[in-house]
């Protein structure tokens, strides 16, 4: 018996066609309206609005695929069954090209009858489900752009509507592709210095040796390539938000100066005397445990308890699985428009699959996974569209190939590191912190190998 009891509409000129299929319907939990002509019909669903439509090819006054036009016209969604006692593939391959769920011939298999229905219902309440994600979406809210309602993000949301209603320096922390930087962005928007400017500087994406001339800014000539006067990035944020990124890579030696523009408020440009004044507040980012990269001397103590007046800390994906549902309608709907698709939604066992999976690389792998399955799906999203390591509901990712591994027979081990490096940082677009935590070391081991590779 269906979850929710279901009306379907029975539109057939003989009187004895409809009572048998009527009663068969009642048996199975539907709830069920009868018509003799396809007029009547169409005032039964003006009035009545059934979920479903059982249709006769043959009517008096229109043909089935007459009315099966119209139905689609009004409701493209609403499921129409065709059936005729003079069926042929033709008329069967026509029905379904116009929009038919499915095409049965008499005298009716009741088996395949049941079984069309109960698939019908399956769609019927996967959009159902569908209808109330995008409501959901549709809500407004200070921070609609945090997608979610468990308990751990609605947390994140309240900290963010608080630390924006300040001017109080913060530090989001979280795993990577948890959306630290989306945190930090609408906590500008959401405060007084929305409309100035937003700087974004990334510690870990940078070569060490660029990372002084961005914060600070240098004056023409103060080395070799500086060919005109550059602002650093406190200048150019001044009056808006200067969002530090992945803070625990910040070299060691520029910590304690960048404690110092903090504390007074005023910045001096590489090669040149002058003292520069700015009005900024500063957000900063980090995947790492602050506590950790303190205790390990990566993180200056004194230089975390400055930019942790408040801390706002990310959820991973696999801690707030109930919102998993909610962000893939959200990327389907994103995605569907990007590349020209009409994706309704998840089928369930696709759905159960998302659910269950670790989600190493959080939000932003999820994201890759339902853009992967638009391109390959038609109209919902199957198992099968998903990359094959969800087969394993439980795995955390997909396994090293065997002939990779193979590949690596009679390496030396410095070269097998060399290979395994370098291909992270290919997989995760040359962010280094990403390889970083993938590899299990620090940004400074990374950049300390390429440079022995001579790619430093």
């Amino acid at each position: 018996m269906p979850e929710e009891r279901l009306l379907v509409l029975v539109v057939d000129d003989e009187p004895a066609m409809r009572e048998v299929v009527a009663m068969r319907l009642a048996d199975w939990g539907y709830d069920v309206c009868v018509a003799a002509d396809g007029e009547a019909a169409a005032q039964l669903i003006r009035t009545r609005a059934p979920d479903l439509v059982i249709s006769d090819v043959v009517l008096p006054d229109m043909t089935g695929l007459d009315l099966l036009a119209n139905l689609t016209a009004g409701d493209p969604t609403r499921p129409v069954i065709l059936m005729t006692a003079y069926g042929t593939v033709e008329l069967a391959v026509d029905a379904m090209k116009r929009g038919a769920k499915d095409f049965l011939t008499k005298p009716l298999d009741y088996g395949k009858l049941r079984a069309v229905l109960q698939a019908a219902g399956r769609d019927i309440a996967l959009r159902a489900e569908v209808r109330d994600l995008e409501q959901e979406l549709a809500r407004p809210a200070p921070t609609g752009a945090i997608i979610g309602k468990s308990a751990a993000i609605q947390d994140v949301r309240d900290l963010i509507e608080r630390v924006a209603s300040t001017d109080a320096s913060a530090l989001v922390t979280g795993e990577s592709g948890t959306g630290k930087e989306l945190v930090v962005r609408i906590i500008h928007e959401l405060s007084a210095r929305r409309g100035q400017p937003f700087i974004a500087i990334n510690a870990a994406a940078m070569a060490e040796s660029l990372i002084e001339s961005e914060i600070f800014g240098h004056e023409k000539g103060a080395f070799t390539g500086a060919i005109a006067t550059r602002q650093g990035c406190f200048e150019l944020a001044h009056q808006g938000t200067l969002f530090l990124d992945e803070i625990a890579e910040m070299p060691n030696a520029l910590q304690p100066k960048l404690l110092r523009i903090l504390e007074d408020g005023k910045v001096r440009r590489l090669g040149g005397s002058p003292e520069h004044h700015f009005d900024v507040r500063v957000l900063a980012a980090t995947n790492r445990e602050p506590a950790a990269a303190v205790k390990d001397g990566q993180l200056r103590e004194d230089l975390f308890y400055r930019l942790s007046v408040f801390t706002i800390d990310v959820p991973p994906l696999r801690a707030r699985r109930e919102d998993i549902p909610l962000l893939a309608q959200y990327f389907i709907r994103h995605v569907n428009q990007k590349h020209g698709r009409a994706i309704e939604g998840l089928r369930d066992e696709a759905r159960e699959r998302l659910v269950s999976y670790g989600w190493p690389g959080n939000v932003r792998e999820l994201k890759n996974v339902i853009e992967r399955a638009i391109v390959l799906a038609d109209g919902w999203i199957e198992v099968t569209d998903l990359p094959p390591y969800f087969i394993d509901v439980n795995g955390a990712g997909p396994e090293p190939d065997a002939a990779a591994t193979e590949a690596l027979a009679g390496m030396s081990l410095a070269e097998v590191e060399k290979r395994l490096i370098l291909d992270t940082l290919k997989r995760v677009g040359h962010n280094k912190a990403e390889a970083a935590r993938r590899l299990k070391l620090d940004v400074k081991t990374i950049r300390n190998k390429l440079k022995s590779y001579g790619l430093g």
